[in-house]
């Protein structure tokens, strides 16, 4: 009976489950980076065609934050077609960039919207992100037996880059890369480079705690954990290590005894704060010299995305990236960091446009959160998205992480947040 509930029943389920089960195949042939932008936008079109033969338009249910998504997305498109103007970047960059914004921030409100209107069964969701993070640690697997022969790790680079997109990586097919620093294997799975896959496993972690199925939540966890540590990644580490705890003894948040524990350490934490604190700096820092350039190369850009931000472009960017200078080594200005590069790219703006559903996303999650359990997964998701916005850019990446944004839009609708555990 367990089965015959997630077998995917209607159009739209079906795609989710299989664009996820098929992710490795998708990557294997070079088109991830394309299935997973039009993924979105053909859900979309199904729900709508849907509700215009069925003659229900619901568009009541849609929750608040749904709304301020899609207008902010909205903000944002506005903010590339003043920003083009201003700067006379001319109608082709416009169009590439236009494309560029449905791939990259348009998925965003897309796929929170769909999750909040369309009817998902959130169990297929799960089940589907705990396979691909399994089918993760078999890929782990025989990478790194491929990896100790003394096998290259990039394959080749699909024709499909022709179409364009941001950058040869996300057409790149390859079992591992090499750290520069280091000469050693760096694990980027699916992903375009190894701190995206960071990115991914902390999702593949809260969502494999809350499979049923204990096989499965199993090889999701264990999966979670390889993707994590093979990707070298320092936020994905830092992220990880908090993430577990809140994972895995989420049930036992609401036990009064809890509290009283938390009552007592709080205190006792204030009181030790300078030695915890000189601890987590050091750690710190050792993480930050582990590679030493990656840090130099990150600072030196948001720095350049600042200070040009200030004095060229405050209100509404420049409209695109641009490519930086050798300090940088070639790096564009914009890229490696959501807010520098909004602000640089799409200005204050583009920066409210993200920061205020954002911040009234994460208000509503935690808020629900005592009475909803998927609002608190939501909520720890939404926190992985804000710790990831300081280390990655979230718009380029969307076309990898939209399960957790179907999940987060299901969690919106005070409708639907408590069916998957009812």
């Amino acid at each position: 009976m367990a089965t015959k509930q997630l077998n995917p029943n209607s159009t739209e389920e079906k795609l989710i489950w299989y664009g996820l089960i098929l992710t490795y195949p998708f990557f294997a042939l070079g088109v991830l980076y394309i299935s997973g932008s039009v993924l979105g936008w053909l859900i979309l079109t199904i729900v709508l065609l849907r509700c215009y033969i069925n003659g229900k338009d619901n568009f009541a249910i849609i929750p608040i934050a749904v709304w301020l998504w899609i207008i902010g997305g909205l903000f944002m498109f506005i903010a590339l077609l003043i920003a083009h103007s201003n700067w006379d970047l001319g109608l082709a960059k416009t169009i590439k960039s236009s494309i560029g914004w449905a791939k990259g921030w348009a998925l965003m409100p897309l796929f929170l919207f769909i999750g909040a209107f369309a009817d998902i069964n959130p169990k297929l969701i799960v089940r589907a992100a705990c396979m691909l993070s399994f089918h993760s640690l078999i890929f782990a697997v025989i990478t790194v037996v491929l990896y100790f022969t003394g096998m290259q790790g990039d394959l080749f680079v699909s024709p499909l880059k022709i179409i364009g997109g941001p950058g040869e990586s996300f057409f790149t097919v390859s079992l591992f890369g090499l750290n520069p620093e280091t000469g050693m294997g760096r694990w980027r799975f699916f992903t375009p480079w190894a701190t995206a896959a960071g990115f991914m496993s902390c999702l593949f972690l809260v969502f494999s705690c809350q499979e049923k199925n204990h096989f499965w939540k199993r090889a999701g966890l264990a999966g979670s954990f390889v993707m994590c540590l093979l990707s070298q990644s320092r936020a994905g580490w830092a992220i990880y290590i908090i993430l577990t705890p809140l994972c895995l003894f989420q049930n036992y948040f609401k036990n009064p005894l809890w509290l009283i524990i938390f009552g007592i350490t709080l205190p006792a934490i204030l009181l030790l704060g300078e030695p915890i604190f000189d601890w987590f700096n050091n750690v710190y820092l050792g993480m930050k010299s582990a590679r030493p350039d990656s840090t130099r190369v990150r600072n030196t850009l948001e720095i350049l995305a600042l200070q040009r931000w200030e004095t060229e472009a405050p209100i509404w960017g420049h409209g695109i990236v641009e490519k930086g200078p050798r300090i940088v080594e070639g790096m564009h200005i914009g890229s490696h960091h959501s807010w520098y590069g909004l602000l640089f790219v799409k200005g204050i703006v583009g920066f409210l446009a993200l920061a205020v559903p954002l911040i009234y996303t994460s208000i509503y999650l935690l808020c629900n959160s005592i009475n909803s359990k998927m609002c608190y997964t939501s909520a720890l998701m939404v926190l992985v998205f804000i710790c990831y916005s300081f280390f990655e850019n979230l718009e380029i990446l969307s076309f990898i992480y939209w399960p957790a944004l179907l999940w987060v839009g299901i969690s919106l609708n005070p409708l639907k947040s408590g069916e998957f555990y009812v």
